[in-house]
């Protein structure tokens, strides 16, 4: 039984993990994969165990101070962020709801219960909601409240180190921010945002944050105008591809239309989805012209890129994004902004971007879910739904369905052009994250992937397995529906790592795919049975 971890773990000076997660410890799956022992060899060697490690793998860079008056300098850094995490001019769009969490937690742990890192990781102390919530509430009653002997009875206190500040920051990283613990929490607190918070601190004050989310990311996107690194002409010259496939595969015309004035929608996709599954957004632009409607992509910059990267980590990125999106609608005069399947997406331009934007730029934003469900509730398309004739379950996206309230739109469609729809258990707003949301499906480095892929992945494989375990057999093939780029990212690794689509037969891609494939209009097949 390995030792409960402990507040006081995180200021070791020593190099050593505070925790170690042995995969053959983990909760076993109802259809393993590779044999653990297998696993269990290969995971810990490739992990990085650089600066002050947490759990043998990481996500950030710190700096490693040789000299004292270093390491007081960076714990000044960050005790300066907390204050200002907690003053209404430097956090006014987040302070009510974090004071909330950080004053009123009962400890009654409800959310452990809730929490699939925590389940999944063979119940480790460290990796338990309240776990870095209690740690920083230490913080913000002694550094921010005032403390005192009555407040460190009352509350508790952890000394301050660079070492705990450090692994602090790395275990904000070990959360997915799927807000499930909240929607448990008898009393609303929300651990999810505790966590983003400390990343926020992180990065706006220290300038530390994941280089996947931040140099890669939304640095890039302001750029160039994509995380992808795609530019609009290299943007304009893959979507032509897209049409010219699309209408050899369809068999009928597609175009997609580029900076078309006064449209009645801005169609704004995740850039990854025309890298990695152009059939996604092809699929769009058939509904879309089937169904009569006027719209339009943009060409510029970050105009055809909804990644928003910031909502993750850094509310000033966050911002410059969300305002820029909008922007760019306000120019071309369109009637509304719809947010294709992206998760991350939906949260940013649709929930947050709400206390951002102002005056003109408050343009109409719907979801793409609703839309669809529109199109094909309203019988705007001729369809077969027995082109689907295959058993297919549904992943709920967190920040469309638990944050947004969006659950029954896709299900109409679903259950309007798939046959053999099936839930998975729970579902709708009870579902749990692939376990690659709040950036975690782009990162993978220092072995990441493979603790995502085992820990914060491992019940949503389980998930799908269930739903799918009445007809396991790879002969029969299965798709999981799951209208997010981020959890397609995630859920491909996911089935890649366990090997499942091979042992299984089980594919995944998004909703507007199963549309098309069962318009009577389009070729059969629209859905390729290949691994990709």
């Amino acid at each position: 039984m390995r030792p409960r971890t402990k507040f006081s773990d995180l200021a070791r000076a020593d190099r050593e993990p505070v925790a170690r997660i042995d995969p053959a410890d983990l909760p076993p799956l109802s259809s393993p994969g590779p044999p653990p022992a297998k696993l269990a060899a290969a995971w810990p060697a490739r992990m990085d165990a650089a600066g002050y490690p947490l759990d043998g793998t990481r996500v950030l860079a710190f700096p490693d101070p040789a000299t004292k008056a270093e390491r007081d300098a960076l714990v000044g850094a960050f005790l300066s962020g907390l204050e200002k995490l907690f003053s209404r001019e430097n956090n006014w769009t987040f302070l009510q709801p974090l004071l909330l969490s950080m004053e009123h937690c009962a400890r009654c742990q409800t959310c452990s219960d809730a929490c699939h890192v925590f389940e999944s990781s063979g119940r480790e102390e460290l990796y338990r909601p309240t776990f870095r919530s209690e740690i920083f509430r230490r913080l913000y009653f002694e550094h921010v409240k005032g403390g005192g002997l009555v407040s460190a009875w009352q509350h508790g206190r952890v000394e301050v180190t660079w070492p705990l500040v450090a692994r602090l920051g790395e275990l904000a990283y070990r959360c997915n921010l799927c807000r499930r613990c909240a929607q448990a929490c008898p009393i609303g607190v929300d651990n999810g945002l505790i966590a983003h918070e400390i990343r926020k601190l992180f990065s706006q004050e220290l300038g530390i944050a994941p280089t996947e989310l931040h140099a890669s990311g939304s640095m890039l996107q302001m750029k160039v105008g994509s995380s992808t690194g795609m530019n609009a002409a290299a943007v304009r010259d893959n979507a032509s591809f897209i049409d010219e496939e699309m209408t050899e595969k369809t068999g009928v015309a597609v175009e997609t239309p580029w900076d078309v004035e006064g449209a009645d929608v801005l169609l704004i996709h995740n850039a990854g989805e025309i890298l990695s599954w152009p059939e996604n957004p092809g699929a769009f632009a058939v509904i879309l012209n089937a169904a009569g409607i006027s719209w339009t992509m943009s060409s510029d910059i970050a105009g055809y890129d909804s990644v928003n990267y910031g909502v993750w980590y850094d509310d000033a990125q966050l911002a410059r994004v969300a305002r820029m999106h909008a922007e760019i609608a306000k120019a071309l005069k369109v009637k509304k902004i719809v947010v294709g399947e992206c998760g991350h997406a939906h949260k940013a331009l649709l929930v947050v971007a709400d206390r951002l934007l102002d005056g003109d730029l408050r343009i109409p934003r719907e979801s793409a879910l609703t839309l669809l469900r529109d199109i094909v509730a309203g019988g705007r398309l001729r369809l077969d739904p027995s082109r689907n004739d295959f058993p297919v379950t549904l992943h709920d996206p967190c920040n469309v369905v638990r944050l947004m309230g969006v659950v029954e739109p896709q299900r109409e469609v679903l259950r309007l052009v798939c046959p053999r729809f099936r839930e998975m258990t729970p579902h709708g707003v009870d579902n749990y994250c692939c376990g690659g949301g709040s950036g975690f499906a782009v990162m993978g480095g220092n072995g990441f992937q493979d603790w995502r892929s085992q820990v914060a992945g491992r019940r949503k494989l389980q998930q799908v397995l269930d739903a799918f375990s009445d007809c396991l057999e790879p002969a029969v093939r299965k798709y999981v529906c799951a209208p997010c780029s981020n959890c397609k990212g995630q859920i491909r690794d996911l089935l890649a790592f366990h090997d499942v689509w091979r042992r299984h037969g089980i594919m995944y891609g998004g909703l507007a795919e199963l549309v098309v494939n069962a318009m009577k209009d389009v070729n059969p097949g629209f859905i390729e049975w290949e691994w990709r």
